[in-house]
């Protein structure tokens, strides 16, 4: 693992440097194409004097990757891997330190999932959207908006991270249902809200869908 700061692959921008207060990381193999954003880890250093045991628990917001490395944290996330200010001091002379992880559920207490519409954004030409806030230990792997005319789903395509865009989207108002993974099962759930057809870029929806 590296000590290093977090930029922000996943598109979350400013929210990924203060979701979690500041404890986030950037992972390589973990990243699954992008749909690894958002997604919690416990992560424990193993230097028994200097590591707290319960280690510290980090949001990953980018994509990492480093020399035999699994994790990039920021320093916030970093530094609570220590048992107390002096043996954090400690860990950040090393560095690099060797550790172990395992999901764990995203706790976001409050939020449904949200689905903000990328500043990149043109309507009515061009829609992408980002989604925030995925509780549990769920990855959303497809999003589809509805196609009134010819009733049926439409893929949006993964631009990048959790970013998911669509040219020509549909006018009017846009449904979106998401597809989930997570607990060896898979299965799609639909917003209890759409966007509405006056969107602009910017714009944050709540999909009243709780993942917990």
């Amino acid at each position: 693992m590296i000590y290093n700061v977090i930029g922000g692959a996943c598109g979350f921008g400013e929210y990924g440097k203060t979701v979690n207060d500041g404890s986030v990381a950037g992972v390589s193999w973990l990243w699954k194409n992008g749909s690894g954003c958002g997604a919690c880890y416990q992560v424990r250093c193993k230097i028994a004097e200097l590591c707290d045991e319960n280690g510290a628990y980090v949001v990953v917001t980018d994509y990492g990757e480093g020399d035999r490395t699994d994790f990039i944290m920021s320093p916030r996330g970093y530094s609570k891997l220590g048992r107390n200010t002096y043996a954090s001091a400690e860990l950040l002379k090393y560095g690099v330190v060797d550790v172990e992880y395992r999901r764990v559920p995203c706790r976001y207490g409050g939020y449904n999932l949200l689905v903000k519409v990328h500043e990149h954004s043109r309507n009515p030409h061009y829609l992408a959207i980002l989604i925030l806030y995925i509780g549990g230990t769920f990855d959303v792997t497809a999003v589809e908006l509805w196609q009134e005319e010819c009733q049926e789903w439409r893929r949006m395509r993964r631009a990048f991270g959790t970013v998911f865009d669509a040219e020509n989207p549909p006018r009017g108002d846009i449904k979106l249902r998401f597809q989930l993974s997570g607990n060896a099962e898979q299965y799609w759930v639909q917003s209890k809200n759409v966007i509405s057809g006056d969107w602009e870029a910017g714009a944050v929806y709540d999909s009243e869908i709780h993942l917990g």
